[in-house]
């Protein structure tokens, strides 16, 4: 069974940080592209930041500078480091498990919510 638990969200004033997890497992997570996603109110879901197997990193430009995107195979957990929070990045984020290889799938995990006061 596959699953995604993210970890880690919550309140914080604006120029604060938060440390998001995912803890993954029913997957071959050392093989997967894991991406970190956003959807704010009224808003469509937006990629975040990404990780491939090999460790490439991609983000989204408006949180580049800011969050960092990290994997650890031996735990099979993927993390988002964000600092300097701006009420703009409020959203819940989800976790995300893309295959690089066939058989292809794409997971989802339930999400956790990011909240950043002004």
């Amino acid at each position: 069974q596959v699953q995604l638990v993210e970890s880690g969200g919550g309140l914080v004033q604006a120029g604060g940080s938060l440390r998001l997890s995912c803890a993954a497992s029913g997957f071959t997570f050392s093989i997967s592209t894991m991406g970190w996603y956003r959807q704010a109110p009224g808003k469509q879901r937006e990629l975040v930041a990404a990780i491939t197997s090999g460790g490439s990193t991609n983000y989204v430009a408006s949180v580049k500078g800011r969050f960092t995107i990290s994997r650890d195979n031996a735990k099979n957990s993927v993390y988002l480091q964000m600092n300097s929070l701006k009420p703009e990045d409020t959203a819940v984020y989800y976790c995300n498990a893309k295959a690089e290889w066939r058989p292809m799938y794409n997971y989802w995990g339930q999400g956790t919510q990011v909240t950043v006061s002004s």
